[in-house]
């Protein structure tokens, strides 16, 4: 998606090899009129897959998931990072390890909202190693929900992520696909 990449080539902060900031208008400070593209962008690529639920994890995936269900007309699941202490009996459980912060952390999604006939569209901020979507996958699973698709908005090709999820027989589609990242570079992979 030519719009995003243009917006991380402005103000995007290549920290390193691995590091990729848009907090400036993805993570701490949103751009609506962005994330309306986005979703647009991801209900396009999608159309045609009977998606009933879109799913992502928070707090960075919920503006770009929430345009993308709208533009799709079906609900968004939130799965969260830290169990409630309201509704710890209906949750499945799964453990991510999170490449970000270097820490493992516990998934959790609510039963009522999920069932084996939902096709569920992950859409997520980065695709690095391909942990967090693993662990979406893995709840949505064990409500015997089919998976979709992932939508991912930038996806650091020179890391497993993508490997890993497609070995699985995902679909995977990325608007950005980093090829190349270092102290102010930032390469894209062309598709």
């Amino acid at each position: 998606m030519d719009l995003l990449k243009e917006r991380i080539l402005k103000d995007g902060k290549a920290l390193d090899e691995n590091i990729l900031k848009v907090d400036s208008f993805i993570n701490h400070q949103v751009d609506p009129e962005l994330m309306i593209e986005i979703g647009n962008a991801f209900a396009e690529h999608f159309k045609d897959y009977k998606i009933t639920k879109v799913a992502t994890i928070e707090s960075s995936g919920i503006a770009p998931a929430l345009m993308t269900a709208q533009a799709l007309k079906v609900p968004m699941l939130i799965l969260k990072k830290a169990p409630s202490r309201i509704l710890n009996d209906n949750l499945l459980h799964t453990e991510v390890v999170s490449f970000t912060k270097q820490n493992n952390y516990e998934l959790t999604l609510c039963k009522d909202y999920i069932n084996e006939n939902d096709h569920v569209l992950i859409i997520d901020d980065f695709l690095a190693n391909g942990e967090a979507a693993t662990g979406a996958i893995r709840l949505i699973r064990k409500a015997h929900a089919t998976v979709a698709g992932i939508g991912i908005l930038i996806e650091k090709s020179f890391q497993p992520g993508r490997e890993k999820l497609s070995e699985q027989g995902f679909e995977v589609f990325s608007l950005a696909r980093v090829g190349k990242l270092g102290k102010d570079i930032i390469e894209f992979i062309e598709d």
